[in-house]
């Protein structure tokens, strides 16, 4: 018997498919933001004129999905949940509602100081995680779409924030990111380190549905020794500068 990893399943449809559990919502918008910190998704959410339009559902609880109209524009917004499988499940549902551009963001650890204090762009990720090969054919990188990357570079330029391109590492298990495999995932060029990347790319491929992402960073790996820096805030002190750039790049897409 193959592994997941070399045994992709090339069926379209499953016997379990996202449409089966999740409605079709008629007044879905076709642009959709997501990030994983539910500091920032709240504070957004409080604003005068949001509004509930669905929810996800999972063992967790329900997860509201949000609408507000930006530059005379509806955009959806939600919390994706933390990992490549149960972020995936939250895009493929979002998709099935009705969202047909997806942009999202999110910390990450920086593996290369170049990249500190700048919007890192993600053009493409290691896939050391689990979910990406049930999507694609098995590979060591899934690389984000070409024009898309266009697209949110010239946005990101346009709106006036340091930046940085390149490759991310996504990983299933932030307690086995050792010494040894961190030094190699620099050394293939990785800029950062997060969780959901790759499956997300994977996802928007298979479901052909124009994708984005940008990554801050917050905790250091570049270093002799582990630095949290502001980790476990996800980015609260950012968040009106991130949620209108994510705004201005799924407007772009």
């Amino acid at each position: 018997m193959g592994t997941v990893f070399y045994n992709y399943p090339k069926e379209k449809s499953a016997f379990i498919n996202p449409e089966d559990v999740t409605k079709r919502n008629a007044d879905f918008p076709e642009r959709c933001v997501s990030t994983f910190s539910e500091n920032i998704i709240n504070k957004f959410a409080s604003l005068d004129g949001v509004e509930v339009i669905d929810y996800l559902y999972t063992a967790n609880g329900r997860t509201p999905v949000y609408q507000f109209i930006y530059r005379d524009t509806p955009i959806a917004f939600y919390l994706s949940r933390v990992g490549a499988p149960a972020c995936a499940a939250g895009l493929e549902e979002v998709i099935a509602m009705g969202a047909k551009k997806i942009l999202l963001f999110g910390s990450c650890g920086i593996l290369n100081r170049a990249a500190d204090d700048k919007i890192i762009i993600p053009v493409s990720a290691v896939r050391d995680e689990g979910t990406s090969y049930h999507y694609l054919e098995a590979a060591d990188e899934v690389s984000a779409d070409a024009d898309v990357i266009e697209r949110l570079t010239a946005c990101i330029e346009r709106c006036g924030h340091p930046h940085v391109k390149g490759k991310t590492w996504t990983t299933d298990a932030i307690y086995r990111e050792t010494a040894e495999v961190i030094a190699e995932r620099k050394e293939t060029g990785c800029l950062c380190v997060e969780m959901e990347c790759a499956a997300a790319m994977a996802v928007a491929k298979f479901r052909d549905i124009p994708f984005a992402q940008f990554l801050y960073g917050a905790d250091n790996l570049d270093s002799d020794s582990w630095e949290s820096r502001d980790l476990t805030e996800y980015g609260l002190s950012g968040a009106e500068k991130y949620m209108a750039l994510a705004l201005e790049g799924v407007l772009a897409l």
